[in-house]
């Protein structure tokens, strides 16, 4: 499942017990953040993860964000497509 604004943002209860990653891959948001609190150098954190891209870290910091917020993010049902 993805959400609403955050195509790069993904949940599968299979992967990472649910919680939400980047792309599918078994990198949380959480995960993200806890690296970049440590050490706020994006190089660095595309060096341990070459697969990350710029936007997926713009929208893992987005999307914790809006969740600290309390705004409502909205899955998209792809099973109606």
């Amino acid at each position: 499942m993805t959400f609403q604004g955050f195509d790069r943002i993904s949940v599968d209860t299979a992967t990472m017990s649910g919680k939400p990653c980047i792309r599918g891959m078994r990198l949380t948001v959480q995960r993200v953040l806890e690296i970049l609190a440590d050490n706020p150098s994006w190089d660095d954190l595309r060096k341990d993860y070459p697969e990350l891209e710029a936007e997926d870290l713009h929208q893992a910091l987005a999307f914790a964000a809006q969740m600290l917020a309390g705004d409502r993010i909205l899955p998209i049902d792809r099973s109606a497509a």
